[in-house]
């Protein structure tokens, strides 16, 4: 046997010899920007709400509403009696009239000084008959007269001005609406004394529930995709099966340190009256990323106990890429690592293809 014989025979039995190229299926790489929504608590608050004290101390005479009734702006709620406040406005409104008989006598001996002026002044005219002192003397009577009218006037108006003043605060009696509302409290009964300072009572609590504020505390990596005026649906437990929905209304644009969240309100319509304070729904947060993510089937991460990665075919060779898992995203799961759109990586993937393993690829379509 020659030896250009041993070398074919050589290189047949080394080829028999060697396993052949392994067939894989393998998927692209996927970049996009991804919408998914994550389950965040929020909180109902009323759009307004208030406690109602009164402005004038005073004692209670009578209670219009109670918990639960629904008011409008300006209705009256409750009337207070303040017996100190009436003596005082009557007290007032006589010492008006008092200074105005005083004002109505002091503005008559202006008119009879400068009367007896003029009359004095015209007889002066003729030589000898009024001595010009007598003139100075009549001129300063009517210069007094009219200082003192004066006075009393001023007088006049600083009593009129308390009086009014007490006036408005005797309109304080009557306790109103702020706004439209309905009581959740009420703390008082006819008799109860009641005033402005913290220590007295408050009266009532008047909260606007058919217009709500829904609070969320959006976690901080997922606020980059807020967007106000996006319509958010959220459930209530006391409606099981039944969403509702609401737009972003205000973003607080602070973090609370503690929680390391952003509060956002959603504004919600609740003519219906359905809803409460109180509640606790459970909101569908929509999640925007700013910029597009990298995806890949889920079948296509292999987690071992060291290590998490996707297996990239590149010029027919296997690669392990390490990654790290983000959130699913319909059918594909959102990764992190050094890989780029277009990328190819084994569809079904396990630690058991080796890297620098050859293999052929057959291209699927399952990502989208």
């Amino acid at each position: 046997m020659n030896a250009r014989r041993l070398v074919f025979i050589s290189a047949v039995y080394v080829l028999s010899m060697a396993e052949p190229a392994q067939t894989v299926d393998v998927v692209k790489v996927v970049s996009k920007k991804v919408e998914r929504k994550i389950e965040l608590p929020g909180e109902f608050l009323p759009y307004q709400s208030v406690v109602v004290r009164a402005k004038v101390t005073g004692f209670v005479n009578k209670v219009n509403v109670d918990r639960g009734s629904i008011v409008k702006e300006g209705q009256l709620l409750a009337i207070l009696e303040a017996p100190e406040l009436t003596a005082q406005r009557l007290e007032a409104e006589a010492k008006v009239q008092s200074i105005e008989s005083q004002r109505a006598e002091a503005e008559a001996k202006v008119v009879s000084a400068e009367s007896t002026y003029q009359k004095l002044k015209g007889a002066s005219a003729t030589p000898g008959v009024v001595s010009g002192n007598d003139l100075v003397i009549v001129q300063k009577a009517v210069d007094a007269a009219q200082a003192q009218a004066h006075a009393f006037e001023e007088s006049a108006r600083a009593a009129r001005s308390s009086v009014q003043a007490l006036k408005d605060m005797e309109g304080y009696l009557k306790v109103t609406a702020p706004f439209h509302g309905i009581i959740t409290e009420r703390n008082v009964h006819p008799g109860a004394l009641v005033g402005p300072g913290a220590s007295s009572p408050a009266m009532f609590q008047l909260e606007q529930n058919l217009r709500l504020r829904l609070v969320v505390a959006v976690p901080e990596v997922d606020v980059s995709g807020i967007e106000r005026g996006a319509r958010v649906s959220f459930t209530v437990p006391a409606y099981p099966g039944e969403s509702f929905t609401a737009p972003i209304a205000r973003v607080a644009h602070s973090m609370d340190i503690k929680t390391r969240s952003m509060a956002v309100e959603l504004d919600l319509n609740n003519s219906s009256g359905r809803l409460a304070p109180g509640m606790y729904p459970n909101v569908l947060w929509p999640v925007r990323q700013a910029k597009a993510a990298l995806l890949v089937p889920d079948s296509s991460i292999v987690t071992t106990t060291e290590r998490t990665f996707v297996i990239r075919v590149h010029d027919g060779i296997a690669e392990w890429v390490n990654v790290s898992r983000g959130p699913a995203a319909g059918d594909l799961v959102e990764i992190n690592g050094p890989l780029r759109e277009g990328d190819l990586v084994v569809e079904r993937a396990s630690d058991e293809l080796r890297a620098g393993t050859r293999v052929n690829i057959q291209l699927t379509s399952k990502p989208s």
